[in-house]
């Protein structure tokens, strides 16, 4: 049975990409350059595809981590060694800023943002007891 986890919708993001597409797409309604809207729109919508179809599936010992069609990979949950609890900027399947990075494999790592980050991790715990967890200091 696949358990899936939606991203986590951090307005740190939202807000500057609704504020800037909503302005822009203001001032091409004003202007009346149709086009210019119709260009606005369709890369809203690639944006919005992306926030809504980002997610990650546990399902036996695979963790599959898919953003849109833009991102798809799938993780053995046996050769994770370490999640941390990071904020880091670097583009990933992502669309929050309260990030986890996993660490797998030799020296592979991924990005992500579980809405329900704690039931994530004692999901993967579940599955493999010996992954090293590094929350943040609070």
């Amino acid at each position: 049975m696949a358990t899936i986890y939606p991203s986590k919708i951090g307005p740190e993001l939202l807000l500057p990409i609704l504020f800037i597409f909503l302005s822009t797409g203001g001032l091409m309604v004003t202007s009346k350059s149709w086009l210019g809207l119709l260009i606005i729109l369709a890369v809203l919508a690639f944006i919005l595809h992306l926030f809504l179809n980002t997610n990650y599936t546990i399902e036996g010992h695979q963790l599959t981590v898919k953003s849109g069609f833009l991102y798809h990979s799938t993780i053995d949950i046996h050769t994770i060694t370490k999640v941390s609890e990071t904020n880091n900027l670097l583009s990933s399947p992502a669309i929050s800023l309260d990030r986890l990075e996993i660490r797998y494999a030799a020296h592979n790592s991924v990005i992500i943002s579980p809405r329900e980050k704690q039931a994530f991790l004692d999901h993967l715990l579940q599955i493999n007891p010996k992954i090293s967890i590094q929350y943040k200091k609070r």
